[in-house]
């Protein structure tokens, strides 16, 4: 099961962002990948088109694996292993290892 969600703050673990932080976007499942905010940008040459006229070189975020973040936990402002618990009412959550808090 997938712990990272769409629009959590995720902390980067591995790679050329290793230490930034920002917003997940897009979580791919059965890539195993999310598309995380202001991390892991790529140039790609673009063609001439309606919605891009002048074409050139853009900018934009690629997606990460998911294995190379961390959810950033609010209350310890760390980045944090995850569990699961069963509430009381039967839904399920996520947990800080660290803190014990609720996420």
């Amino acid at each position: 099961m997938n712990k990272i969600k769409k629009s959590d703050t995720v902390y980067v673990l591995a790679g050329k962002d290793k230490g930034k932080s920002g917003r997940v976007f897009k979580v791919y499942p059965r890539e195993g990948r999310a598309l995380v905010e202001g991390i892991n940008y790529i140039k790609k040459h673009a063609r001439k088109s309606q919605d891009n006229p002048h074409g050139g070189i853009v900018q934009k975020e690629s997606p990460i694996h998911i294995s190379n973040l961390a959810l950033l936990c609010k209350t310890c402002n760390r980045p944090a292993r995850l569990g699961m618990s069963s509430l009381a009412d039967g839904t399920k959550s996520r947990f800080c290892k660290r803190c014990k808090e609720v996420i």
